[in-house]
């Protein structure tokens, strides 16, 4: 099964996808509650190319590294991966209110459904407040 989340970023799509391919940017916004933190963050932006984040609770009582392989790239635009036996796409749809990222993936069996949208729509939530203050500053 597939699940989506979605969201407008009120940002140039240069900013938008540079925020979401920079690793230190990704360190900043990956995290789907105050709690948590990504204390590092590694991507290597080609077809071929990994990427990593190491994502934490800031208590130290737990966390897991979220890895996978880019399989398709057009920059500004799309981003295909895989991670173990499951896929993901992160679209980016420029209008005139700015650009919305669409992010789909492949559910898996340990946490519900809406467990799973939910946490991967907290993230992109994160991301959006991120881009837009950094936009403004």
């Amino acid at each position: 099964m597939k699940i989506t989340v979605e969201a407008l970023v009120n940002a140039p799509v240069a900013r938008v996808w540079s925020a979401y391919t920079t690793p230190a940017a990704i360190k900043l916004w990956n995290t789907a509650s105050s709690d948590w933190h990504t204390t590092a963050a590694s991507v290597d932006l080609r077809v071929g190319g990994v990427f990593s984040s190491r994502m934490e609770a800031k208590d130290g009582s737990i966390g897991f590294d979220f890895a996978g392989t880019y399989t398709k790239l057009v920059p500004t635009q799309h981003i295909e991966y895989s991670f173990g036996d499951r896929t993901g796409v992160v679209e980016f749809i420029p209008s005139e209110k700015g650009v919305t990222v669409r992010v789909t993936f492949d559910a898996e069996a340990t946490h519900s459904i809406d467990q799973q949208r939910d946490g991967w729509q907290a993230i992109l939530d994160n991301f959006v407040r991120y881009v837009q203050h950094e936009e403004m500053t």
